[in-house]
Protein backbone atom coordinates (compact mmCIF):
# COMPACT_ATOMS: atom_id res chain seq x y z
CA UNK A 1 0.00 0.00 0.00
CA UNK A 2 1.21 3.25 -0.73
CA UNK A 3 1.89 5.77 2.21
CA UNK A 4 0.21 8.99 2.31
CA UNK A 5 2.40 11.43 1.47
CA UNK A 6 1.75 15.10 3.45
CA UNK A 7 1.62 18.80 2.01
CA UNK A 8 5.14 19.07 3.86
CA UNK A 9 6.79 16.37 2.30
CA UNK A 10 5.46 17.25 -0.80
CA UNK A 11 6.93 20.64 -0.28
CA UNK A 12 3.12 21.65 -0.54
CA UNK A 13 2.58 24.34 2.43
CA UNK A 14 -1.10 23.51 3.93
CA UNK A 15 -3.76 26.77 3.37
CA UNK A 16 -4.15 28.39 7.08
CA UNK A 17 -7.82 28.44 8.48
CA UNK A 18 -7.30 32.10 8.29
CA UNK A 19 -6.38 31.99 4.31
CA UNK A 20 -9.25 29.87 3.62
CA UNK A 21 -11.98 32.30 5.26
CA UNK A 22 -10.54 35.47 4.47
CA UNK A 23 -11.73 35.88 0.71
CA UNK A 24 -15.29 34.76 1.64
CA UNK A 25 -14.94 37.17 5.04
CA UNK A 26 -13.82 39.97 3.10
CA UNK A 27 -16.37 39.32 0.24
CA UNK A 28 -19.06 39.10 2.88
CA UNK A 29 -18.20 42.60 4.24
CA UNK A 30 -16.72 44.12 1.36
CA UNK A 31 -18.60 47.68 0.35
CA UNK A 32 -19.95 47.57 -2.91
CA UNK A 33 -17.83 49.71 -5.48
CA UNK A 34 -20.78 51.44 -6.81
CA UNK A 35 -22.27 53.55 -4.00
CA UNK A 36 -20.59 53.94 -0.38
CA UNK A 37 -22.44 51.51 2.23
CA UNK A 38 -21.89 51.18 5.88
CA UNK A 39 -20.79 47.93 6.85
CA UNK A 40 -21.19 45.92 9.55
CA UNK A 41 -17.67 45.77 10.54
CA UNK A 42 -17.58 46.78 14.41
CA UNK A 43 -14.32 49.50 14.03
CA UNK A 44 -12.98 51.40 17.27
CA UNK A 45 -13.59 54.34 14.80
CA UNK A 46 -17.43 54.26 14.88
CA UNK A 47 -19.08 57.17 15.99
CA UNK A 48 -21.03 56.91 19.66
CA UNK A 49 -24.08 56.27 18.61
CA UNK A 50 -26.08 58.56 21.23
CA UNK A 51 -23.75 61.49 20.80
CA UNK A 52 -23.98 61.36 16.82
CA UNK A 53 -26.70 62.92 14.66
CA UNK A 54 -29.22 60.57 13.23
CA UNK A 55 -29.57 62.47 10.21
CA UNK A 56 -26.20 62.36 8.58
CA UNK A 57 -25.03 58.76 10.86
CA UNK A 58 -26.81 55.83 10.07
CA UNK A 59 -25.20 54.19 13.49
CA UNK A 60 -26.78 56.99 15.49
CA UNK A 61 -29.49 55.69 17.99
CA UNK A 62 -33.07 57.55 18.28
CA UNK A 63 -33.51 57.94 21.25
CA UNK A 64 -36.06 59.86 23.30
CA UNK A 65 -34.91 63.14 24.98
CA UNK A 66 -35.98 64.14 28.72
CA UNK A 67 -37.61 67.05 27.40
CA UNK A 68 -39.56 65.37 25.21
CA UNK A 69 -41.01 62.87 28.09
CA UNK A 70 -41.28 65.85 30.79
CA UNK A 71 -43.96 67.67 28.04
CA UNK A 72 -46.70 64.71 27.85
CA UNK A 73 -46.50 64.73 31.86
CA UNK A 74 -46.98 68.63 31.97
CA UNK A 75 -49.47 69.22 29.62
CA UNK A 76 -51.32 66.20 31.69
CA UNK A 77 -50.73 67.92 34.72
CA UNK A 78 -52.16 71.01 33.04
CA UNK A 79 -55.21 68.89 32.20
CA UNK A 80 -55.59 67.42 35.53
CA UNK A 81 -55.35 70.79 37.06
CA UNK A 82 -58.10 72.47 35.06
CA UNK A 83 -60.15 69.82 35.73
CA UNK A 84 -60.07 69.88 39.14
CA UNK A 85 -60.89 73.56 38.71
CA UNK A 86 -63.51 72.44 36.49
CA UNK A 87 -64.39 69.87 39.46
CA UNK A 88 -64.63 72.60 42.07
CA UNK A 89 -66.45 75.30 40.40
CA UNK A 90 -69.23 72.63 39.86
CA UNK A 91 -69.61 71.93 43.29
CA UNK A 92 -69.62 75.20 44.52
CA UNK A 93 -72.72 75.94 41.56
CA UNK A 94 -74.29 72.48 43.40
CA UNK A 95 -73.96 73.74 46.91
CA UNK A 96 -75.17 77.08 46.27
CA UNK A 97 -78.52 75.47 44.21
CA UNK A 98 -79.00 73.21 47.40
CA UNK A 99 -78.81 75.85 49.72
CA UNK A 100 -81.95 75.72 51.81
CA UNK A 101 -84.27 79.46 51.92
CA UNK A 102 -84.12 80.81 55.28
CA UNK A 103 -86.82 78.99 57.55
CA UNK A 104 -90.15 80.57 57.85
CA UNK A 105 -89.51 80.74 61.96
CA UNK A 106 -86.55 82.99 61.24
CA UNK A 107 -88.23 85.92 59.88
CA UNK A 108 -89.12 88.50 61.97
CA UNK A 109 -91.71 87.87 64.94
CA UNK A 110 -94.70 90.26 63.32
CA UNK A 111 -93.73 89.29 59.78
CA UNK A 112 -94.03 85.44 60.36
CA UNK A 113 -97.25 86.22 62.48
CA UNK A 114 -99.21 87.66 60.14
CA UNK A 115 -97.75 86.62 56.83
CA UNK A 116 -97.58 82.40 57.63
CA UNK A 117 -99.45 82.30 61.32
CA UNK A 118 -102.46 83.35 60.82
CA UNK A 119 -103.42 82.22 57.61
CA UNK A 120 -102.41 78.56 58.89
CA UNK A 121 -104.66 78.63 61.81
CA UNK A 122 -107.65 79.68 59.66
CA UNK A 123 -107.27 77.17 57.34
CA UNK A 124 -106.38 74.34 59.84
CA UNK A 125 -109.91 75.63 62.17
CA UNK A 126 -111.78 76.15 59.40
CA UNK A 127 -111.12 71.85 58.15
CA UNK A 128 -112.68 71.20 61.50
CA UNK A 129 -116.08 72.93 60.30
CA UNK A 130 -115.22 76.34 61.62
CA UNK A 131 -116.56 78.65 59.11
CA UNK A 132 -116.61 82.35 61.17
CA UNK A 133 -113.66 82.53 62.86
CA UNK A 134 -112.52 85.84 63.00
CA UNK A 135 -108.72 86.57 64.00
CA UNK A 136 -107.15 89.61 65.38
CA UNK A 137 -103.47 90.25 66.07
CA UNK A 138 -102.69 93.40 68.28
CA UNK A 139 -100.60 94.32 70.69
CA UNK A 140 -102.39 94.88 74.48
CA UNK A 141 -103.49 94.06 77.75
CA UNK A 142 -103.90 90.49 79.08
CA UNK A 143 -107.50 90.54 79.73
CA UNK A 144 -108.06 87.94 82.54
CA UNK A 145 -109.81 87.92 85.59
CA UNK A 146 -107.54 88.12 88.44
CA UNK A 147 -104.47 89.14 86.18
CA UNK A 148 -103.68 92.42 86.67
CA UNK A 149 -101.13 94.51 85.12
CA UNK A 150 -100.84 97.31 83.13
CA UNK A 151 -97.75 95.13 80.91
CA UNK A 152 -98.70 95.06 76.76
CA UNK A 153 -97.62 91.82 75.11
CA UNK A 154 -98.51 90.41 71.68
CA UNK A 155 -101.91 88.40 71.56
CA UNK A 156 -103.84 86.43 68.70
CA UNK A 157 -107.40 87.11 69.00
CA UNK A 158 -110.18 84.07 68.01
CA UNK A 159 -113.91 84.20 67.91
CA UNK A 160 -116.72 82.36 66.20
CA UNK A 161 -120.30 81.54 66.48
CA UNK A 162 -120.82 85.75 67.04
CA UNK A 163 -118.01 85.78 69.98
CA UNK A 164 -119.66 83.15 72.03
CA UNK A 165 -116.22 81.07 71.62
CA UNK A 166 -113.35 83.32 72.08
CA UNK A 167 -109.40 82.40 73.02
CA UNK A 168 -106.45 84.20 73.25
CA UNK A 169 -103.10 83.68 72.46
CA UNK A 170 -99.90 84.97 74.27
CA UNK A 171 -96.62 86.06 73.42
CA UNK A 172 -94.75 87.66 76.42
CA UNK A 173 -91.64 87.84 74.30
CA UNK A 174 -91.64 89.42 70.43
CA UNK A 175 -90.04 85.87 69.63
CA UNK A 176 -91.86 82.51 68.58
CA UNK A 177 -89.31 80.58 70.93
CA UNK A 178 -90.16 82.81 73.78
CA UNK A 179 -92.52 82.16 76.71
CA UNK A 180 -96.39 82.08 75.82
CA UNK A 181 -99.40 81.58 77.45
CA UNK A 182 -103.47 80.66 76.28
CA UNK A 183 -106.94 81.97 77.76
CA UNK A 184 -110.47 81.13 76.53
CA UNK A 185 -114.11 81.81 77.77
CA UNK A 186 -117.57 80.68 76.09
CA UNK A 187 -119.77 83.89 77.35
CA UNK A 188 -117.53 85.29 79.70
CA UNK A 189 -113.96 86.54 80.37
CA UNK A 190 -111.59 84.24 81.30
CA UNK A 191 -110.05 83.43 85.09
CA UNK A 192 -107.18 81.44 83.97
CA UNK A 193 -104.20 81.73 82.51
CA UNK A 194 -102.22 78.61 81.03
CA UNK A 195 -98.63 77.65 79.82
CA UNK A 196 -98.76 77.14 76.15
CA UNK A 197 -96.02 74.80 74.47
CA UNK A 198 -93.47 75.11 77.54
CA UNK A 199 -91.44 72.03 77.01
CA UNK A 200 -90.59 72.08 73.19
CA UNK A 201 -87.38 72.66 72.43
CA UNK A 202 -87.91 74.65 69.23
CA UNK A 203 -91.25 76.08 67.90
CA UNK A 204 -92.25 75.68 64.42
CA UNK A 205 -94.90 76.94 62.68
CA UNK A 206 -96.74 73.35 62.05
CA UNK A 207 -96.19 73.08 66.07
CA UNK A 208 -97.98 75.97 66.83
CA UNK A 209 -100.55 75.51 64.65
CA UNK A 210 -101.04 71.98 65.91
CA UNK A 211 -101.20 73.28 69.32
CA UNK A 212 -103.74 75.61 69.00
CA UNK A 213 -106.07 72.62 67.21
CA UNK A 214 -105.35 70.62 70.01
CA UNK A 215 -106.16 72.69 72.87
CA UNK A 216 -109.51 74.05 71.07
CA UNK A 217 -110.16 69.92 70.60
CA UNK A 218 -109.28 69.54 74.15
CA UNK A 219 -112.21 72.45 75.07
CA UNK A 220 -114.16 70.59 72.71
CA UNK A 221 -115.17 73.75 70.23
CA UNK A 222 -114.01 71.84 67.32
CA UNK A 223 -115.58 69.14 64.77
CA UNK A 224 -119.00 67.60 66.05
CA UNK A 225 -118.30 69.09 69.47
Amino acid sequence: MAEETNHNEAGEVAPSTVDQQAPSVAEEHAPSTDSPEATDIPTANAPDPKAANPETNPNAAKTTTASTREKPAGAAKAAAGDKAAAGEKGAAKAAAKKEKAPALEDKPFADFIQQDYLPAVQKAIASQGVQDLQLNFAKQKISVIGFNTNDECWQIAGSWQNGLRQFNLYFTEEDIQGKKAFSCYEGKKPSTLESFLIDERKVTLDLLVYGLVQRLNGQKWLGRN
